[in-house]
């Protein structure tokens, strides 16, 4: 895997067909994390309040742990790299 087409890559889907495709990540990032506020605290039973940088960084996460299951996929690398340029920018 070549780091540089893997950036290039993240870089063209995250400010192109996902964009396209689902609106504005900040916005969408922003109804995941109050949605998921509202599941933590009817879960808890105390308010708890994720940011849309919360989610992009969870995503990250959840894309690392996919590659702990032994599955190292190219599109696993170019998603980590998005949401985290996606974070930087939130």
């Amino acid at each position: 895997m070549d780091k540089e087409s893997i950036l290039q890559e993240a870089e063209r889907i995250i400010n192109g067909e996902r964009r396209v495709d689902y609106g504005d990540a900040s916005d969408c990032f922003k109804l995941i994390a109050d949605l998921w506020s509202d599941y933590i605290s009817y879960r808890a039973d105390e308010p708890y309040c994720f940011l849309a940088h919360d989610v992009a960084m969870m995503m990250c996460l959840m894309k690392i742990a996919r590659t702990s299951t032994g599955a190292k996929k190219r599109d696993t690398y170019v998603d980590i790299a998005g949401y985290a340029a996606l974070a930087a920018d939130l």
